[in-house]
């Protein structure tokens, strides 16, 4: 070594320069003429397509065309096999350099769980809203007498109710209970004839009888003081009891109440609402 460093300084300084100038453009020749080979410049191919594959037999069509493969995230989706792929990056037919890496989606085997919320008191289209949310699905809908129209009352897996907060799998179908709009017993329909729209409406909130058509005989500037001349269904029945009165008609809570309105009282509260 120090022959060598002595056979270089006795060397003019100009020899030194030169040859450490062509040292120089030698190795910079020699990196730049192998980048190519390195990079593997100018070597594309197409990328298949695998989704929709079993991840395994994807990974190996990949590295068979010399692409490298990295499974970068799973979801779930019923519909699609499981263990399937369900998206590449790139995506398939893109042209890509020999070697690069495609990363993979896959269908997960196991679905993830969820906590059942509590849906009683929610309306039919809130309920369904949050059940798909959670990744879950509406199943059979049934109704029973109930003046909580179309509101959630029961929520079902399969034909037994369901705790919130229990653990089921995403893709899971609930059946609802629903109301009916209508209670289970019977009133009588309360006589409204002669009294003010605005007093009606306050004894048929209280049976929890709903208000249907409302109909003007006469023009009305101020319908809270109009008066009802005429209801549907009637308070009385067209039937007598043994004493010779009329019955009572009968109605359920969430019924519909028709009502007739005129800015004059009627003469009497009874049979004289056949007249109009």
């Amino acid at each position: 070594m120090k022959k060598w460093i002595e056979q270089i300084t006795r060397k003019p300084l100009w020899v030194n320069m030169v040859f450490a100038f062509l040292l120089v453009v030698t190795l910079v020749f020699l990196f730049f003429g192998s980048l190519n080979w390195i990079t593997g410049f100018g070597k594309t191919q197409k990328v298949p397509s695998v989704t929709g594959q079993n991840v395994q037999a994807a990974i190996k069509m990949l590295e068979a065309s010399g692409l490298e493969v990295v499974i970068q995230d799973s979801v779930f989706i019923d519909t699609l096999a499981k263990q399937a792929v369900v998206r590449q990056i790139p995506d398939a037919e893109s042209i890509v350099k020999t070697g690069r890496t495609i990363y993979l989606t896959i269908n997960r085997s196991i679905p993830p769980q969820v906590e059942m919320p509590n849906l009683t008191g929610f309306s039919l289209k809130s309920a369904e809203m949050f059940l798909l949310s959670l990744g879950l699905k509406m199943g059979n809908i049934s109704y029973r007498p109930d003046i909580a129209r179309n509101a959630v009352l029961e929520q079902l897996l399969g034909d037994r109710p369901i705790a919130p907060g229990t653990k089921i799998p995403t893709g899971t179908v609930i059946n609802f209970v629903l109301g009916s709009g209508e209670g289970s017993g019977e009133l009588e329909v309360p006589q409204l004839v002669g009294l003010t729209f605005e007093a009606a409406k306050l004894m048929l909130q209280g049976m929890n009888i709903n208000i249907g058509a409302v109909v003007a005989l006469n023009p009305i500037t101020d319908s809270a003081s109009s008066f009802i001349v005429k209801q549907s269904p009637a308070a009385l029945s067209d039937s007598l009891d043994m004493s010779g009165f009329r019955l009572p008609n009968k109605m359920k809570a969430g019924q519909l109440m028709d009502l007739f309105l005129s800015t004059t009282p009627p003469a009497t509260t009874d049979s004289t609402q056949s007249q109009y």
